[in-house]
């Protein structure tokens, strides 16, 4: 059995670095149950030096297993745990791209990019094939997409993505955000915003972005897509066909800095903000569900102050979906302020 030492990567945001190593801790035990068939064991938070780490053991990791390791949320550095010395291991994330693409953008109300890393990943465990993580090319939804942060996060893992908002300005934000950071980085790309009509009427507006990792990959076809569209996301039907997706990965309104969606109204017009995203959940979680491909999963995170895990798991498994409810996956729920007691939970399609 070999022992390692986690180093947890430092984080600006303060309330949330307070957090990380225990967010790091059931997000690993997510992996180990989900991929790695249980032989991550004793995690816990040490202290090697004065400095604090995750540490854990594990027999019988194969360069694949420390593949998906390497793309832990906080991971800053691995180690192995010897007499007490520690020794690297090389970790190879599947980052295509540099940092600034998740932190350069700075809002009110954006979530934390660890977070929303966190989030993703632990969504992919809960499919049938969570190594396809490494291995493979999950297509992702995020219906509720804001200024795209998740959609950055499946860009830096290679993944095709597509995301929705009804916030106009939001998604014109997006759209300017993606198109510099492609020129001033040099990347390879072709990005158009169009309408979108159907029998004469505009339904909303499209993003697509096609761009390679490399002027090479480019070239030979090998590229991404990221394609985000305005428009409500319990529409999401309208936009997208049925079972194309295996992965939905979005972030409720917080009922703080945003409201979840036209409460009395249609779409963008008239009505109220409702604060609590239960009501939006009901609505657009069944529609969801039928863009999810068999063996998908959902992650969803939302403030507790605002919406029951109760609530939130009879909505999903209304809609057919298997919640995943094991000790590991109950480990998330952390403090984001005093307005805001953030959670996630996942469920599967069978």
């Amino acid at each position: 059995m070999t022992a390692y030492g986690l180093l947890v990567s430092p984080s600006h945001n303060r309330v949330y670095a307070q957090a990380a190593a225990d967010l790091v801790r059931a997000e690993l035990s997510v992996f180990s149950e989900r991929a790695l068939g249980g032989r991550v064991r004793d995690i816990a938070e040490t202290s090697i030096g004065g400095v604090p780490y995750v540490t854990f053991s594990a027999d019988g990791l194969t360069e694949t297993d420390l593949r998906l390791l390497s793309n832990l949320s906080s991971l800053y550095a691995l180690f192995e745990i010897e007499d007490g010395l520690l020794r690297p291991v090389t970790i190879t994330p599947l980052d295509l791209f540099g940092s600034d693409l998740l932190t350069i953008q700075k809002y009110s109300g954006k979530t934390n990019e660890n977070f929303t890393k966190l989030l993703l990943n632990v969504t992919a465990m809960a499919t049938d094939a969570p190594m396809d993580l490494v291995t493979g090319r999950p297509r992702l939804l995020d219906p509720m997409c804001g200024r795209g942060t998740t959609l950055n996060q499946a860009m830096m893992y290679g993944l095709d993505a597509a995301g929705m908002d009804i916030d106009g300005k939001d998604f014109d934000a997006y759209a300017a955000f993606i198109k510099t950071w492609l020129k001033n980085n040099r990347v390879k790309h072709q990005a158009e915003v169009t309408s979108i009509r159907r029998d004469k009427a505009v339904l909303g507006r499209r993003l697509h972005v096609t761009l390679g990792a490399s002027k090479e990959r480019y070239k030979s076809g090998e590229t991404m897509e990221i394609t985000v569209v305005n428009a409500d996301s319990v529409e999401a039907g309208k936009f997208f066909r049925p079972r194309s997706f295996d992965l939905i990965v979005t972030d409720a309104p917080y009922g703080v800095q945003h409201g979840s969606r036209a409460k009395g109204g249609q779409g963008r017009r008239g009505g109220t903000l409702s604060r609590s995203p239960v009501e939006l959940l009901a609505a657009a979680v069944p529609e969801w569900t039928r863009l999810l491909r068999p063996g998908g999963a959902i992650g969803i995170s939302w403030n507790t102050f605002v919406g029951r895990r109760e609530d939130l798991a009879a909505i999903l498994a209304g809609s057919g979906l298997d919640v995943q409810d094991s000790e590991p996956y109950l480990g998330f729920r952390h403090r984001v302020d005093q307005a805001i007691s953030r959670d996630l939970i996942v469920a599967r399609r069978p």
